[in-house]
């Protein structure tokens, strides 16, 4: 039998599972009310029955074949008769789409490209697909369906099949999907490379396009069903949460560096993954949005949200800046009991855009949730580094397989609970063993230049590519010694303070532009959006209800990560533990 995903991680369960009321929830769900999320093909049939075309598109990734094959055997059993046109025999050759794409794919570069120009309409065979419009009367139902069937410009009921990222990525690793228009998968790191650079940006732009249009949107991840809501009806949750907040579903992998912490403090989470390393909270490339109905639930891709309303949730300046893409992430590192993180650095705001097309760079802090055992936080260099030498102690030990003297380099900290260590495009960094982080950071996550990675291996048993020269075109040899201290380690000080609260600014770099605050408060504590989305996480405590001015009502435990959109206006973090709390909250400055 046909293995669909490999992963330890559980598939989207149909129906949501209570959790307790101060555990952390894997799957934060969005209600959209009584009848509006439906489960089944026998459902979907029952909706399509009158329909004589419908044109069903959706992401790469998705298994059509297992979508219209149970989707047929529901319209046949009731007295339907199908014809299936897979849009995928429209596109252009393989090859011509493998020379298509190559530009950019870095050639032989194991992790990066540049992000492409191309639209999901390059890729067909645009004569061939108009020949659909010739095909002869058919007295049953027409389903044209693949990724690209909207392109046919076909008046007929359109439904959009989606399917998460992650569920993606565990695809790609059992070679059970390929990338889009080739003829089969290849190792899962270039398909990943492949996905980022070209796949995921041109079905993007599709989708983006069509999102007004989509009569039903269905979530495709599960092997034996579906779940699926009206179009109106997602489009309406998805406005809700612009003018209010949301959370979006957190995924975790393992990695090299993989501690214990997540393991212990999520239960919920699989025991069989070996550990887990980082957590996608609140990196939106990636993540996806949960809407319920009746218990039922219905992921769909974030990108919609942004799609839909983006100025409302980031702001009308931000939206300007930066429009489609959501500016901050949030995401766990983990290395209790596990190993260092590789010593690295991110590009300068110009070296991503010219060098991988990107919007934003990676505009680093390590908020420390958690240590023990006297952990450390790598951070610049010691003073009186030079570039020439650091070069060529990084290359030897590239060469020879030796260790890096990193103490004759490399600065380094002592990380307490509750630390922020600042990161700007540029600096040398790693966070050492037995630190829990909370990154928080600009949206790109996977322009990382490794430049030693302490002779450890991958978890396929392979060195993890190291980018040397990359990071010595982008390092900041000034932020050194006492420089470090003054410029890159947060000196907090209080804003404002209540009767039972503070208010605490923890300032970032010049260099950063997002800023951060926290708060403490032990009853509740009243906030003003003006016009930003504020990223608000619970870092200590167990509890806490939030409420925003347009009626929204939310609540996080420990560890979760809201979005409070810029249309909220305001909210109130009402204090549920009965001691004192914090939360803090990340907005662009």
């Amino acid at each position: 039998m046909e293995t669909l995903r490999e992963t330890t991680q559980t598939i989207l369960p149909v129906k949501k599972q209570k959790c307790g009321d101060y555990s952390y929830d894997l799957y934060p769900t969005h209600d959209l009310g009584e009848g509006t999320v439906y489960v089944g093909y026998g459902s979907l049939a029952e909706r399509l029955i009158e329909e004589k075309l419908v044109l069903a598109d959706g992401y790469q990734g998705v298994r059509f074949d297992l979508f219209v094959a149970g989707l047929k055997d529901e319209l046949e059993k009731a007295g339907k008769s199908i014809r299936l046109i897979d849009v995928s025999i429209f596109l252009k050759p393989s090859e011509e789409i493998e020379k298509m794409v190559a530009p950019y794919l870095g050639g032989d570069d194991p992790l990066f490209g540049f992000r492409t120009s191309l639209e999901l309409g390059d890729f067909f065979d645009v004569a061939r697909m108009e020949s659909v419009r010739n095909m002869s009367d058919f007295d049953g139902m027409t389903v044209i369906y693949g990724p690209g069937a909207f392109l046919t410009g076909l008046e007929g009921l359109k439904l959009y099949v989606d399917i998460p990222k992650n569920e993606i990525q565990f695809r790609n690793r059992a070679g059970s999907i390929t990338n889009l228009g080739a003829d089969a998968p290849e190792h899962h790191k270039k398909m990943y490379k492949r996905c980022y650079f070209v796949d995921w940006v041109v079905l993007n732009r599709h989708k983006k396009a069509f999102l007004p249009d989509i009569d039903i949107f269905v979530d495709g991840q599960r092997e034996d069903t579906i779940t699926w809501a009206e179009g109106d009806c997602v489009r309406a949750g998805l406005d809700g949460m612009a003018k209010n907040a949301f959370r979006v579903r957190p995924w975790f992998e393992p990695g090299a560096w993989g501690g214990t912490w997540i393991k212990e403090h999520i239960p919920d989470l699989s025991r069989e993954a070996k550990n887990y390393a980082w957590s996608f909270e609140l990196i939106v490339p990636e993540n996806g949005l949960i809407f319920s109905g009746d218990g039922n639930m219905l992921e769909i891709s974030f990108d919609f949200l942004m799609y839909r309303g983006g100025e409302k949730v980031v702001g009308k300046d931000c939206y300007a800046e930066y429009k489609d893409e959501f500016p901050i992430r949030m995401d766990y590192l983990d290395t209790f009991d596990g190993r260092n993180l590789s010593v690295q650095c991110h590009p300068q705001l110009s070296f991503i855009r010219t060098k991988f097309g990107e919007v934003l760079t990676q505009e680093e802090t390590y908020y420390i949730l958690d240590t023990k055992d006297n952990a450390s936080v790598y951070l610049g260099f010691k003073e009186g580094v030079d570039k020439d030498s650091f070069r060529d102690a990084l290359n030897d030990s590239y060469r020879n397989g030796t260790e890096l003297d990193v103490n004759k380099y490399i600065n380094s900290e002592t990380a307490h609970k509750h630390d922020l260590f600042l990161i700007p495009p540029g600096t040398l960094h790693s966070a050492g063993k037995n630190n829990m982080v909370l990154e928080i950071s600009t949206t790109p996550y996977i322009f990382t230049f490794k430049m030693y990675d302490w002779l450890s291996q991958d978890l396929d048993g392979k060195p993890r590519p190291l980018n040397i020269d990359r990071a010595m075109d982008n390092l900041c040899f000034d932020r050194q010694g006492d420089v470090v201290k003054r410029e890159l380690v947060c000196h907090p000080s209080v804003i404002e303070r209540g009767e039972d609260w503070v208010l605490e600014h923890l300032p970032t770099h010049r260099n950063q532009s997002y800023d951060v605050h926290r708060y403490t408060f032990s009853s509740r504590i009243h906030c003003e959006t003006e016009g930003k989305c504020n990223v608000i996480n619970l870092v200590e405590g167990s509890r806490a209800e939030v409420r925003t001015a347009n009626g929204g009502h939310y609540v996080i435990t420990y560890g979760e990560t809201l979005v409070v959109s810029a249309g909220a206006g305001s909210y109130e973090v009402i204090n549920e533990s009965g001691n004192d709390e914090k939360i803090i909250v990340a907005f662009m400055k």
